[in-house]
């Protein structure tokens, strides 16, 4: 963001320059609060403070605020520029709108009286502003008539400005009209004079916004903390300025992946893959010439290739062994276990270091068989998540990364790197996972883009930003990955978290990562409160869209525990009221979130501390009637009887069976949302960051 005062303007970002204005009452002459509140946001905000707006000046900003200018006779300024745009600057200012940049206007009460021509500007844009001082004797604050509380109209349409904002104060305000098309976001009510009239607009120009308000004091250090001006000033700029998205990730160079060993590679792990049967053995005799000459291949490409990743050296060298075994073995059940033991990934968590990892491995959500796979990929470990897993998450084993390249077995919808994947002899103790943030985050944001239209659902403009920015959305998937992760070991925990090995009913998975989200959401709360870092109020979206649009309707009904996740807080939210469907368009109580959000984990913390003192069928059967509150069972189902129909004297194994495929179906709105939806699901298998060019609609 560009904050202009070079045109003598009533305000500042420069505290030092708001006590030289206004030495009595400096935060009468500040926007210091509005521009650090900014930065907490991850914005880089800077100020003009000399010369002229140009296309030079403007270049490298997605902002420009223009923070009432005026003469020296009736405000005090941040100099002695003239409070008048030049022909040129006009020109600069709308040239760069249209070009997809945001302007953000603070206009005033009697506007034509200051000596700017910011009226000029704003017709250019199709908005008015009229000179006059509003008074409200009935809606007002403090009894004061021209301290005036505005109507804010219901938001329709792709974005909601208003977001969090069910109150502002307009302190002796103007008003605004439009010739353009254009949203009103706040009004003079019914009372006042004039009544009905537009104090706020946001107006699309080009391939830019613009928003304007007919008052500059409710961004103010002395007014900011009032209503919810905090919260609409952050959609106002956010709107403004994220007109121009990156859709995709760029691709990086990748010395690895441009080395003609890689495709050799590649070619030679498509050869032997379909040789392999599903425990990764080459039954067939007559086919082990030709799999020992491709093992030949990607032993060559591998040593090629090993020049570019030489901190995986070792790993590499006993790579190259195990496939040296495995052919002179006759390739039976391939065992990997040294090469794994030697891929110690979270030992380097380095951003951007690349690791080539080939192994014969399933990949979870996509290939079952444990078939040969290439894969290149990039650690994403940049400062800012560094310093949170040192001090607030610890998670050792956690490593996030990103495609670079890879098999076809990642061709899939699988979005891990997990080594108990990998075929060995003998189960070692895991050290690490790695979860790829590219793909979790290119799906969310196709899918999410795909049911805000489809649902006619208005997103907060941080929200909007998350979808249609894939390096946005990569950093918000690697934080929820983060806290996710971790909570799995931490709580009250009734049972192994990680339930490996056991046979238990899909309800209780699916209680378990909807328990971690549901942390997660929590913490990204306290992280926005504190603002620690940017992405706490998006990780809170991410949790939420993916939980409610994607985890329900994708993969088959037969024992969707993420998708049941999903059914649960739907239901948990409609029923709360916090979540609409009326006249075929979803709402959103967005102010209410969070609160809510808040109140379904801590139900699933009493079901878990409370499961400590149940026995394991008493803990089955608590979390089957926890999540039946909100989601019908089966008709059919068994278990809704109760344990009076079960067999619970016999082996657990029998009331598993009992399980229906289907024990929690979808309702008819996931119904008829999976059916609308189908053809985007569809299109997320095996897609990458750099690949995704779907954007929310608006």
């Amino acid at each position: 963001m560009l904050f202009d005062e070079a045109h003598s303007e009533a305000w500042t970002i420069r505290p030092e320059l708001a006590l030289a204005m206004n030495p009595r009452h400096p935060a009468d002459a500040s926007y210091a609060r509005a521009a650090e509140v900014l930065r907490s946001r991850g914005m880089t905000v800077a100020g003009l403070t000399d010369g002229q707006l140009s296309a030079e000046t403007l270049a490298g900003h997605d902002v420009l605020v223009l923070a009432h200018p005026s003469d020296g006779t009736w405000e005090r300024v941040t100099g002695t520029g003239s409070p008048k745009l030049t022909a040129d600057e006009i020109d600069a200012v709308v040239t760069f709108v249209q070009d997809g940049g945001g302007l953000v206007v603070l206009a005033e009460c009697e506007q034509n009286k200051y000596g700017n021509n910011i009226a000029e500007v704003l017709e250019r844009f199709g908005v008015h502003t009229a000179h006059l001082t509003v008074q409200d004797v009935a809606h007002n604050r403090n009894g004061v008539a021209t301290w005036v509380l505005a109507d804010l109209p219901p938001q329709r349409g792709a974005d909601d400005l208003l977001a969090r904002v069910s109150s502002a104060c307009f302190y002796r305000a103007g008003t605004l009209s439009l010739t353009a098309p254009g949203t009103v976001l706040a009004r003079t009510s019914d009372s006042a004079d004039p009544a009905g009239a537009a104090l706020a607009v946001a107006v699309p120009a080009g391939r830019g916004r613009v928003v304007v308000f007919a008052d500059s004091d409710l961004f103010g250090d002395d007014s900011f903390g009032d209503h919810d001006h905090e919260a609409l000033w952050v959609n106002a700029v956010m709107w403004a300025g994220s007109a121009a998205t990156i859709s995709t990730a760029p691709a990086e160079p990748s010395a690895a992946r441009d080395d003609p060993a890689w495709p050799a590679l590649k070619a030679a792990v498509a050869d032997i893959r379909v040789l392999q049967r599903k425990d990764g053995a080459i039954e067939d005799g007559s086919t082990h010439g030709v799999a020992a000459d491709a093992v030949e291949r990607c032993i060559a490409a591998i040593t090629s290739l090993r020049t570019h990743v030489p901190h995986d050296a070792a790993y590499l060298d006993t790579t190259i062994e195990d496939l040296r075994r495995w052919r002179d073995a006759g390739f039976g059940v391939p065992d990997f276990l040294d090469s794994l033991l030697a891929f110690r990934p979270e030992l380097q968590r380095v951003d951007g270091r690349e690791h080539l990892v080939v192994f014969p491995m399933y990949t979870q959500n996509g290939n079952p068989a444990r078939n040969l796979e290439a894969v290149l990929l990039r650690v994403v470990w940049p400062d800012w998540l560094a310093a949170l897993e040192s001090t607030r998450y610890d998670n050792a084993m956690f490593v996030p990364i990103t495609f670079v390249d890879f098999t076809d077995g990642y061709d899939t919808n699988s979005a891990v790197l997990f080594p108990e994947t990998v075929a060995v002899r003998e189960t070692p103790v895991f050290t690490w996972g790695g979860i790829f943030c590219d793909r979790e985050a290119a799906r969310f944001r196709a899918v999410t883009a795909a049911a805000a239209e489809v649902l006619h659902l208005s997103l907060p403009p941080a929200a909007a930003r998350l979808v249609t920015h894939q390096p946005v959305a990569q950093n918000t998937f690697v934080l929820w990955d983060l806290i996710h992760d971790r909570t799995h070991s931490h709580g009250d925990l009734p049972f192994d978290p990680f339930m490996i090995k056991q046979r238990m009913p899909y309800w209780m998975y699916s209680l378990e990562e909807l328990r971690c989200d549901l942390m997660a959401f929590r913490q990204a709360v306290e992280l926005e409160k504190g603002a620690i870092t940017p992405y706490g109020e998006l990780v809170q979206y991410a949790v939420l869209f993916d939980r409610l649009f994607r985890f329900p309707i994708t993969g088959d009904r037969v024992r969707n525990y993420d998708g049941l996740g999903g059914q649960l807080l739907f239901a948990y939210l409609h029923r709360s009221g916090v979540l609409r469907w009326t006249d075929n368009t979803l709402t959103i109580d967005w102010s209410s979130v969070a609160e809510c959000v808040g109140a379904l984990g801590a139900e699933v913390d009493v079901l878990y501390r409370d499961g400590i003192d149940r026995s394991r069928i008493g803990h089955w059967l608590a979390g089957h009637a926890f999540v039946a509150q909100y989601v019908a069972p089966h008709p059919r189902s068994v278990w809704a009887q109760g344990a009076a129909a079960l067999p619970i004297d016999g082996p657990p194994k029998e009331l598993v069976d009992l399980v229906l495929p289907d024990e929690f179906p979808l309702n008819v709105f996931y119904e008829a949302l999976r059916k609308k939806l189908a053809t985007t699901i569809e299109a997320t298998r095996g897609i990458t960051g750099h690949a995704l060019t779907t954007t929310v609609a608006g």
